[in-house]
């Protein structure tokens, strides 16, 4: 092989580096906006759990209040 062969595969690699670093870059991104969106729902899911929870809890008083009355 001469050196103008050697020259093209190293070309080669190089864009081949470069389009790597590209699809490393894209996949970055997209998981960080992943994580961004599951940290969202997650905190969704605790206030609800949370609503949840005194909402019952607020039910039991009334219920106690009801038994007592009777």
């Amino acid at each position: 092989m001469d050196k103008a062969d050697f020259q093209d595969i190293i070309n080669e690699y190089k864009e081949q580096v470069r389009t790597l670093r590209a699809q490393i870059s894209e996949l970055e991104d997209a998981c960080k906006s992943k994580d961004a969106a599951l940290k969202r729902s997650l905190q969704k899911l605790e206030h609800t759990a949370q609503d949840l929870d005194e909402a019952h809890d607020e039910i039991n008083a009334k219920k106690t209040v009801v038994t007592e009355s009777k």
